[in-house]
């Protein structure tokens, strides 16, 4: 196949990587001109283009077999989010359908589900977020399954929890700092997915989603925050962080959500098998690698030792 990356950067890199090794041409879109090398190593062919301007998208080398838009924002204020989600995604779809696409793939986030009340979740589930950036990425999937009905564009959504692995991962990072707090009483559940397995799935929908359908890209386990500290305190040999006070993200990006996400139609209509099926094979990993590379600086504390 030939294949567009929109937005090759954390996840559209290793995605391009794997779509070349498979033997598929792969593009790789970025906003500007930066260092190439990464992309053509690779097995990526560098294109650049601009999300926001229809004109840089009207040069690119159409027609692909297949489009993954994994395209994020650079910057944090709410019209930058509206320029790029969904005056980005109206570009494409305006740009693409007269083309004889056969998929395109848009990360969407789990983000979308509003529900405070530790719930399960499916991709049928009310979408009212609360904040105002999450509305726009529904607007965006509206655009797309509008797009899906009306012009049979090929769009699949994945709804993709919070993202981890090699240097990401928000709370396991503000934990080595020792920055990180226990929100509340640390009943709220944490959604994620490692890198590696979003990679899979994202290739899982290119060769097997359903235009116009959604699917959550998640793990298996759900975990409360206050488990996934401990589980960290227990692996790591180092204390539990302190507890404060919930506060609703200051910029507005997330309101506050406890839900569990299912992924039972990703693995059972997509057949995704996950390498890493909950955070703690996961982060075992993460944990392992920094260690091997000199990365965790760990001072064990005697209340944090078993049997303490």
């Amino acid at each position: 196949m030939r294949v567009l990356i929109v937005g090759c950067g954390y996840v559209g890199m290793p995605l391009g990587t794997e779509l070349a090794k498979l033997g598929h041409e792969v593009f790789g879109l970025r906003r500007t001109h930066v260092p190439e090398a990464d992309l053509m190593a690779a097995g990526v062919k560098p294109l650049v283009a601009d999300v926001t301007r229809p004109d840089e998208l009207a040069r690119l080398p159409t027609p692909f077999d297949w489009v993954v838009n994994t395209v994020a924002s650079s910057k944090g204020e709410l019209e930058e989010y509206r320029q790029v989600y969904f005056e980005g995604t109206r570009h494409l779809i305006e740009r693409l359908a007269p083309t004889p696409l056969q998929k395109f793939v848009y990360t969407s986030s789990t983000s979308v589900y509003a529900q405070t009340d530790g719930s399960v979740v499916k991709e049928t589930s009310a979408t009212e977020p609360r904040s105002p950036t999450s509305r726009l990425l529904v607007e965006a999937e509206n655009l797309l399954l509008a797009a899906a009905q009306t012009k049979k564009f090929p769009a699949v959504i994945l709804r993709v929890a919070g993202i981890y692995g090699p240097q990401r991962g928000h709370l396991f990072l503000q934990y080595l700092r020792d920055e990180a707090r226990i929100a509340g009483r640390g009943e709220r559940f944490l959604n994620m997915i490692h890198r590696a397995d979003l990679v899979s799935a994202l290739v899982a929908a290119l060769k097997n989603g359903r235009a116009g359908e959604i699917y959550n890209a998640v793990d298996d386990e759900p975990i409360a925050q206050i488990h996934f500290f401990r589980w960290l305190s227990e692996a790591l040999g180092k204390g539990m962080p302190p507890f404060a006070a919930e506060v609703e993200d200051a910029q507005g990006k997330r309101g506050l959500t406890n839900k569990r996400v299912s992924n039972r139609k990703l693995r059972m209509e997509l057949g995704v098998q996950l390498q890493y099926p909950t955070f703690r094979q996961g982060y075992t990993a993460e944990i392992t690698r920094l260690g091997r590379a000199g990365g965790l600086n760990i001072r064990p504390e005697p209340n944090s030792l078993p049997g303490r």
